[in-house]
C-alpha cells in the first residue's frame, strides 16, 4: 500500500454508503435548483438536459466497466501469485530429497517453517501492517538459511541435484516478491475519484431534470442508484486483497504447508 493512497484504509462498505448518501443529496439539491428554474426553460433546453443526462450515464457505464476490469484483473493476478508461490515451494520441497543425508532433514525443517510463515502472512488482515512485515522478514531470514545450506551443498557435494535445489530456491524467492508486489497493486485512486465524481454529478443532473419536469424520481432511478453503488462496492472490495467479502483463496499455500508439516513431524 502506497502512502499516497487516501481511501485504502477506509472500509469498503463505508465508502459505498457515503457515495449513496452523496448521490441522494446531489439529487435533492438538483431538484430544488431545477424547480426554481423551470419557468425559464423551454422544450429545447429540457431536451438538451436529457441528452446530457444520457451522456453521463454512458460515461459512468464506461468508467464502471473499465474500473471493474482493472480490479478483477488485479484480483486474478493475486490468485495466480498464490498458486505460483505454492508450486515454487512444493518444487523446492520435493528437491530436498536429492540433498545429502547431512543436510536433508535441516532443509525439510526450514522449508516447513517457510511454508507456514508465507501461509500465515497471506492471512494477516490489512490493518495489521507490522505483523505482516514481521512475517515477511521472518520468511526472508528462513530463506537466507536455506540459501546458505544450498550453497554448502553445491560446494561440498555438487552435481545436478544441488544445482536443481538452488534453482528451485531462486524460483521460490522470485515468487515471494511477485506475490507481495501483486498485493500492493491497486486500482489508481484518480480513476476511482473520477468515477465517484461522475456518479455524484449524474445524481445532480437527474434531480435537476426531475425538478424541471415536476416529476418525482421513481423506482427505476433509485434501483439504478443502488445497483451502481453495489458495483462500486464490489470494485473496491476486489481491490482490497486482505479484507472484505471477496478474499484471495490461500488454500494452495495452506495445503502445501500442511503436507510439509506432516512430513517433518
Amino acid at each position: 500500500m502506497g502512502p499516497e493512497e487516501i481511501m485504502y484504509d477506509v472500509n469498503s462498505l463505508v465508502i459505498a454508503v457515503l457515495l449513496l448518501l452523496a448521490m441522494g443529496v446531489a439529487m435533492r439539491l438538483g431538484r430544488v435548483v431545477g424547480k426554481r428554474g423551470s419557468g425559464h426553460h423551454n422544450d429545447e433546453s429540457k431536451s438538451q438536459i436529457g441528452a446530457v443526462q444520457g451522456s453521463l450515464l454512458g460515461l459512468l457505464a464506461l468508467l464502471l466497466g473499465f474500473t471493474f476490469s482493472l480490479a478483477l484483473n488485479r484480483y486474478d493476478d493475486r490468485s495466480r501469485a498464490v498458486v505460483d508461490e505454492a508450486n515454487a515451494i512444493g518444487t523446492a520441497w520435493l528437491r530436498t530429497d536429492f540433498l545429502s543425508d547431512a543436510r536433508r532433514d535441516e532443509a525439510k525443517a526450514l522449508m516447513s517453517r517457510y511454508g507456514l510463515t508465507r501461509f500465515e502472512a497471506g492471512r494477516v488482515p490489512a490493518s495489521e501492517i507490522e505483523r505482516r512485515d514481521e512475517l515477511v522478514k521472518a520468511a526472508e531470514e528462513i530463506f537466507d538459511k536455506l540459501w546458505v545450506l544450498a550453497s554448502a551443498e553445491a560446494q561440498e557435494v555438487g552435481g545436478p541435484a544441488a544445482v536443481s535445489f538452488a534453482a528451485s530456491l531462486n524460483d521460490m524467492i522470485d515468487s515471494l516478491g511477485a506475490r507481495d508486489a501483486a498485493i500492493e497493486r491497486h486500482v489508481p485512486e484518480p480513476v476511482l475519484f473520477l468515477m465517484f465524481a461522475t456518479f455524484v454529478l449524474l445524481g445532480s443532473i437527474l434531480g435537476y431534470s426531475s425538478g424541471l419536469t415536476m416529476v418525482k424520481a421513481g423506482f427505476p432511478i433509485y434501483a439504478m442508484m443502488f445497483l451502481i453503488v453495489a458495483l462500486v462496492f464490489i470494485i473496491i472490495d476486489l481491490d482490497r486483497p486482505r479484507r472484505g467479502i471477496i478474499a484471495v483463496n490461500q488454500e494452495p499455500l495452506g495445503m502445501i504447508s500442511q503436507t510439509m508439516v506432516q512430513a517433518v513431524n
